[in-house]
This record gives structure tokens, C-alpha cells and sequence, in this order.
């Protein structure tokens, strides 16, 4: 079942933040996080802790970062959502995504 079956109101229902931002990463890079949306937290050191600390306690950063997302499963649709940090190759290190 993909978010937009339980509440096609809201395409985020059932998206964590953290899930959101992982997605992003993985598909973009943080180098185009930083790109298209700059502030620190996507351009230096950047780590999905500090992120979604940042993203939690400022709003319009959040914001672009939702509409980025939506604006993605409009455009490819839902079957590109994945499970959150499962992805081959990927592991979840004290808030951070580093290659295996």
C-alpha cells in the first residue's frame, strides 16, 4: 500500500522525515541537497542527524525539502518509495548514510 492509498490528501502520510531525507540523499547526493536547497547542514559535514535537527526547528527548510519530495512522486509516482536505510550497500551509522 503506497501513502497516497491510506490519505490522498496528504502524499507525506506515512513518510517519516528521516525516511524523506534518506530517499533524497540516496537518489541526489548531498552535494545537490546543498545545490538546490544551501545551508550548512546539506553542505558541510553533512549528516542525517544534523539534518533533520535543522529541518525539524526551521520551517521553510522543511518545506523545500517536502515540496522537493512530493514534486518527485508526482513526477515518477509512488513505486520509487522505498523502505527506509535498507538499500544494498547502505548503512545507518549513529545518524549518518556512509557507502559500505
Amino acid at each position: 500500500m503506497t501513502p497516497f492509498d491510506k490519505n490522498p490528501k496528504d502524499p507525506l502520510h506515512g513518510i517519516t522525515l528521516e525516511n524523506l531525507l534518506t530517499q533524497l540523499v540516496r537518489r541526489h547526493g548531498w552535494r545537490e541537497l546543498g545545490k538546490r536547497i544551501p545551508v550548512r547542514c546539506f553542505q558541510y559535514n553533512p549528516s542525517v542527524k544534523s539534518s533533520l535537527t535543522f529541518l525539524r526547528k526551521t520551517p521553510w527548510a522543511r518545506k523545500r525539502v517536502e515540496d522537493w519530495f512530493i514534486s518527485e512522486i508526482k513526477t515518477q509516482g509512488t513505486k520509487n518509495i522505498q523502505a527506509p536505510l535498507e538499500a544494498p550497500g547502505w548503512r545507518k551509522r549513529s545518524g549518518d548514510i556512509r557507502r559500505a
